[in-house]
């Protein structure tokens, strides 16, 4: 009878034995099934257009990680499109926010992208200045507005980084704004004068150059709202600073990260 029973046991034995092993097993690929589910894509963008306030086609790039997550808008310098951010959005994403790069209708070209909205607006004998491009920048809030209940984060370039000052001093969906090389840049409006009640969260930078003027433009800006950085090298103008082949822009992103890890902490 030992006989008999030592194969019956050692079968039940092994069922055991493969049914222990093969639930950890299950588990693991239930779990990496449901981490590919939620694994957000970096760096993938669609290009989607939209209508500015006066009906022409807004051309943007929209790079989401999560309709969860916080949006930052982002506009070109002058003579650019929104190819001025292919980098600056993957590393955006890669910090857990979504973009969306927009061609403004004062522009042109960069890094291979063509600026369709300012080719429309020209085709359709619009005004091209860049107080004109203020219409793009509202509607892209107003189309940003409709995915998300979370306050907008604003990035301006040059010109546009102008614009974004001036558009978050009296937008209340806009929560806090990113400023590259801000300055009086348009005909008959001060700039200055139209950011002083600026009371949202604001970093600034620019060139070394650049850095007084920067600081003379937020001369009556609350300090308590805004953020200067200053760089240790010569810099440059405009968002530029922030791509990969740009020297020196390792600590233009660091001090990016840490005013975004500030607004997240507060």
């Amino acid at each position: 009878m030992r006989n008999m029973k030592n194969p019956i046991f050692n079968f039940t034995l092994l069922l055991v034995i493969c049914g222990i092993s093969l639930a950890p097993n299950d588990r693991f690929n239930s779990s990496t099934e449901a981490k590919k589910e939620i694994q957000p894509t970096i760096g993938a963008f669609r290009t989607i257009t939209y209508a500015s306030q006066d009906g022409i086609k807004i051309t943007a790039d929209l790079y989401e990680v999560s309709k969860e997550k916080t949006y930052i808008l982002l506009c070109h310098q002058a003579g650019y499109s929104r190819g001025e951010y292919r980098q600056t959005a993957i590393m955006l994403n890669r910090l857990g926010y979504n973009c969306l790069a927009i061609d403004q209708r004062s522009g042109d070209r960069v890094n291979g992208v063509i600026n369709v909205t300012a080719k429309e607006a020209t085709a359709k004998a619009l005004p091209t200045k860049y107080l004109d491009a203020q219409k793009d920048i509202m509607a892209s809030i107003n189309f940003l507005d409709k995915f998300t209940t979370k306050p907008i984060i604003l990035l301006g370039s040059s010109y546009s980084a102008s614009l974004v000052l001036m558009i978050a001093a009296k937008h209340k969906k806009i929560g806090a704004v990113i400023s590259y090389s801000p300055g009086e840049y348009f005909k008959g409006v001060k700039v200055a004068l139209a950011i002083e009640k600026l009371n949202k969260p604001v970093y600034v930078t620019s060139s070394k150059a650049e850095a007084e003027d920067v600081a003379m433009l937020f001369g009556k800006v609350n300090p308590e709202f805004k953020t200067q950085f200053v760089p240790k090298r010569e810099g440059d103008h405009g968002s530029k600073v922030l791509w990969q082949q740009y020297h020196g822009q390792k600590e233009y992103w660091d001090s990016l990260k840490e005013f975004l890890k500030q607004l997240q902490d507060s």
